[in-house]
């Protein structure tokens, strides 16, 4: 039996080779990635999850303990003290963050700035330093005893607030995550900016919209999912905090314990106490509040949009 082209009909034992094809090409597209993704994430999440729900005891070695560990981190005051600081930290400095650099990043589009690539490139210069050596640099600056601060109060002779004081000290870090990332905000948020069409511009100065309202109705509106975005990583990175304190603590390890933030706090279990299952639950519970605060800050950022 023939089509009216004149061709035989294709048979179902034809069309399998056809799909197994096709399959194993989409495979063989998807493998190089998948691999790689499944040992750098999928693996790692899993081993430490399964960590997590073990115990090692003096007596009868590693053993099975099911939910304990969750129930003991949940109900220990110093894990939610860890976790109520960098709620804190994040809810004062993120907003802080992302106002400087969408302030900055609309100096630079307005095109009215005096030499703005040597502006870029001055605010956006911290963010090529390492996290580490700029929290050994605002350390020094910062003490009140041979930085900056205690240059300050021998030569003018006037009573200096300390920076690395119990009451200051979270602002001192909020200010060196600041320094260090306005820039690489700023130049994501400057980015954005370039990309609105030219149209709406052109629209808004035949309706006779000043420079307020066309950044208040047309350059804010149209960058919103940017700076969404840009707030969920930045909060990311608030519950995060680990590399500012942790170095700040050798100047003040009276005043920035252990237990600081929940990243400090799992590392001291781990590597101090060798409390390796206890660390692996904070991390998984931190795991599942920094992704519930993200994707309700990302609900709430997008709006109808989401």
């Amino acid at each position: 039996m023939r089509t009216r082209s004149g061709t035989p009909p294709r048979r179902a034992s034809d069309a399998r080779p056809r799909r197994l094809t096709r399959g194993l090409t989409g495979w063989a597209f998807v493998l190089p990635f998948a691999v790689p993704f499944a040992l750098a994430v999928v693996a790692p999440i899993a081993y430490t999850i399964g960590l997590s729900l073990f115990q090692e005891r003096l007596v009868g070695g590693v053993s099975f303990v099911g939910l304990d560990n969750y129930r003991d981190q949940l109900t220990d005051p110093h894990f939610w003290g860890t976790v109520a600081r960098v709620g804190l930290f994040a809810l004062i400095q993120v907003p802080v963050m992302i106002g400087l650099a969408l302030g900055a990043a609309l100096a630079l589009d307005s095109a009215k700035l005096h030499a703005p690539a040597l502006f870029r490139l001055g605010v956006f210069l911290p963010y090529a330093v390492p996290g580490v050596v700029a929290s050994l640099l605002w350390g020094y600056l910062y003490g009140a005893q041979f930085g900056l601060v205690g240059d300050l109060k021998e030569y003018l002779g006037v009573a200096v607030p300390d920076p690395l004081s119990g009451a200051l000290v979270l602002p001192s870090i909020g200010n060196i995550v600041l320094w260090l990332y306005i820039g690489y905000n700023m130049l994501v948020f400057y980015s954005a900016l370039q990309a609105v069409p030219a149209e709406l511009y052109e629209a808004a100065t035949l309706d006779g919209a000043g420079a307020w309202r066309t950044i208040l109705h047309i350059k804010l509106p149209a960058i919103r999912s940017t700076m969404v975005v840009a707030t969920v990583f930045s909060v990311i990175g608030g519950f995060q905090l680990f590399n500012e304190p942790n170095i700040l603590r050798g100047l003040v390890p009276n005043v920035i314990s252990t237990d600081f933030t929940p990243n400090m706090y799992a590392y001291s279990l781990s590597f101090g106490g060798q409390q390796y299952n206890a660390a692996a639950t904070v991390a998984v519970i931190m795991g599942v509040v920094t992704a519930i605060v993200a994707f309700t800050v990302q609900r709430r950022g997008m709006g109808r949009d989401a």
